[in-house]
């Protein structure tokens, strides 16, 4: 009994004959069947009479055992209208030559060994040649049909083998439903219970370098030995990728969990498509993909190394290359229509990694779409590597921005689904909106972390920077240090921005939500507006004034229930600092000292600022009452003075000339005086 056999399916191969099979009625005596070079001759007694040519093989065969059981032989031979013809030419036959030679045998009443790996071109061959019932009974195709539903489908290997099979048996092996009752009985086993397995199966090896069936290492279940939920994964991911989505599809209907699907959609996709693997294949497939789209190649020799085992010879490296993105291409295709729709059924790593190559090997914008959603329902699990997607159309950044945008729009409207849903309303508990809020606070910690690592970009535009900074919404940071950090880094990489811009970059940022390390270092750089300078100032002295505050309210209370949210408070503010309240009071005094002269030196500073500014305000409104100084009001204030002057003068010749009056009087105080 074969190790990948159970008992039942032995029973079912010894019920058969043990896959032998000869024919009773054969109208010529023969020694056997012995080949020379391509060609294939019967040792009998009479001279072959009939020449089948099938490719590059020829068998020189007797026409009456032939004609005898198939059917298209006769009607070639009847429709010829030559009696003496001699040679034909078959060179459609599925199965080729190996096919032929069996059914040859068959007619001939040789004992042929069926196999798993033989019978479905066998299954095909027989078909093709019409070899029915109807011209003898217990035929070919009888016989093959039995073997196929019998000895195969009740066997998992054998299954698997004969799907295997069936790839280079297109369309015979699909309108003879040989790959849908392979797909259906593969199905049906790998949904039993793991606990009642007893057939043997293929365990996955902790590193296969290709899907070959023979490299792969049987294991066979004892009695008491559990089997793993995921047991059949290595054995479905030999199969073809359209042969694995008729597995899948099987799967799903026989209603399997949808974690396990995508489980296997994982497995199967890491080993048909290397690029999912590690950055650093995935660097190699873009590579080969872009010398595959350019026109030149070098004379050296080449390999791709991946899934599919394409060797690239020299002079047909850009065929080869196109020829390997057209099946990856079909690949990914067929994987994103069948992943499982639920949330969760895969890693928000490996759809991102999916997204990844489906953009740079073109993939139906409807497909790439699809999968920017699936993307979108677990963004909050992605992580920075796998968002760092190069643009591959014709763009000057060097990531997709874009995409990332588009990834943040899909979430927040699934989370905006998900919120409004009168289900998801009627049974929302305090943990469902807190496991919602954790999961944007996690998004806006992504996206800041993202924007930071574009933001060094050159060609970055300030607009894409500030709207994918500014379409979270407000509540979904809870410190906004990291959005900070990107914007000190797009100053940085962009030192000839305006004033004008530089305002309109900081308005992305609260400043109260700066923690007193990203005020401190705010309040000395340099590349930020005056004006946000400021407000940083201002959001650092509140923050130290309610942390002496509350120290102060410790000193006198002494209540220890306060205590620790100051402690979680500080920890917050000061990341990254070896300095806490949790080691004791003695330590908390020395924070306090260090606070109080930061808050001194941060008065000092603003006093500084405050001169500073009183100064540049004064000389602005000097600078403004000049400029709105227009001829006409200098003209009256220069005719004013002249009219001024004039009135000086004249009262000053009116004062030197007397009046008669005061004449009068001078020689009245003269006389009054002499008088006296």
């Amino acid at each position: 009994m074969s190790m990948w056999e159970s008992e039942s399916e032995a029973a079912a191969g010894r019920e058969y004959g043990g896959g032998i099979l000869t024919s009773t009625k054969h109208g010529v005596k023969i020694e056997g069947f012995h080949q020379r070079g391509n060609s294939w001759y019967v040792s009998a007694d009479i001279p072959s009479d009939l020449q089948v040519q099938i490719g590059e093989a020829n068998f020189h065969l007797h026409k009456y055992p032939l004609l005898s059981r198939s059917g298209k032989l006769n009607r070639i031979l009847y429709d010829s209208r030559n009696p003496d013809l001699n040679k034909i030419a078959m060179d459609d036959l599925p199965g080729g030559p190996e096919a032929f030679e069996l059914a040859a045998k068959f007619s001939y009443g040789v004992a042929i060994d069926l196999t798993a790996g033989n019978i479905s071109g066998l299954r095909c061959a027989a078909e093709y040649l019409e070899m029915t019932e109807d011209l003898e009974e217990g035929n070919l195709i009888f016989k093959t049909e039995a073997f196929l539903s019998y000895v195969v489908l009740s066997s998992w290997r054998d299954s698997i083998v004969v799907l295997k099979s069936c790839e280079k048996l297109s369309p015979w092996a699909e309108n003879l439903q040989i790959v849908r009752r392979c797909s259906e009985s593969i199905a049906w086993k790998a949904c039993a219970n793991p606990k009642g397995i007893r057939w043997a199966y293929t365990g996955r090896a902790p590193k296969v370098s290709s899907p070959k069936w023979n490299e792969m290492k049987d294991s066979s279940p004892s009695r008491n030995q559990l089997v793993p939920p995921d047991w059949w994964f290595e054995d479905v991911s030999i199969l073809r990728i359209d042969h694995f989505v008729r597995v899948t599809t099987a799967i799903k209907v026989k209603g399997m969990r949808f974690e396990l699907i995508g489980a296997g959609i994982m497995h199967y996709a890491t080993k048909w498509l290397p690029g999912l693997g590690n950055d650093a294949a995935i660097a190699v497939e873009e590579t080969s993909i872009n010398n595959g789209n350019n026109s030149s190649s070098s004379g050296s020799d080449g390999s791709w190394k991946g899934g599919l085992h394409m060797i690239v010879a020299a002079g047909t490296r850009d065929e080869t290359s196109s020829l390997q993105a057209k099946d990856q291409r079909m690949v990914i295709e067929s994987l994103i229509s069948i992943i499982p729709p639920q949330k969760d059924s895969v890693s928000c790593s490996f759809l991102l990694r999916l997204l990844r190559m489906a953009n740079m090997l073109k993939v139906a914008h409807a497909l790439i779409t699809d999968l920017e959603k699936r993307v979108g329902m677990q963004f909050e699990q992605a992580s920075l590597n796998d968002l760092l997607i190069p643009c591959y159309s014709k763009s000057e950044t060097m990531y997709d921005v874009d995409l990332v945008q588009r990834l943040l729009e899909h979430f927040l409207v699934q989370e905006q689904v998900e919120g409004s849903s009168p289900s998801r309303q009627q049974s929302l508990s305090d943990k469902l909106v807190g496991s919602s809020l954790n999961a944007k606070a996690r998004v806006a910690r992504l996206v800041d972390s993202y924007l930071t690592e574009v933001s060094r970009d050159r060609n970055l535009s300030l607009t894409k920077f500030q709207v994918l900074a500014e379409a979270l919404p407000e509540s979904a940071r809870t410190s906004d240090d990291g959005l900070y950090r990107a914007i000190d880094s797009y100053l940085k990489a962009h030192p000839t921005l305006t004033e004008h811009e530089r305002k309109r970059l900081c308005r992305v940022m609260d400043c109260q939500k700066l923690s007193i390390d990203a005020c401190m270092h705010a309040a000395q750089n340099e590349r930020l507006p005056i004006r946000v300078v400021v407000q940083v100032l201002f959001s650092e002295q509140v923050k130290i004034s309610n942390a002496l505050a509350n120290n102060n309210s410790l000193k006198g209370g002494g209540v220890e229930s306060q205590f620790q949210p100051i402690i979680t408070n500080r920890k917050t503010l000061l990341e990254g600092t070896p300095q806490s309240f949790q080691e004791g009071w003695s330590t908390a005094k020395k924070d306090i000292n260090t606070l109080k002269f930061e808050l001194e030196s941060v008065k000092t500073k603003y006093l500084e600022l405050q001169h500073d500014m009183e100064n540049l305000q004064k000389q602005f409104d000097k600078v403004m009452k000049q400029k709105h100084t227009s001829a006409w009001t200098s003209g009256w204030k220069k005719l004013s003075k002249l009219t001024k002057m004039t009135n000086v003068e004249n009262h000053d010749i009116a004062n030197h000339i007397p009046t008669s009056e005061e004449q009068n009087r001078k020689t009245t105080r003269r006389w009054r005086n002499s008088i006296s």
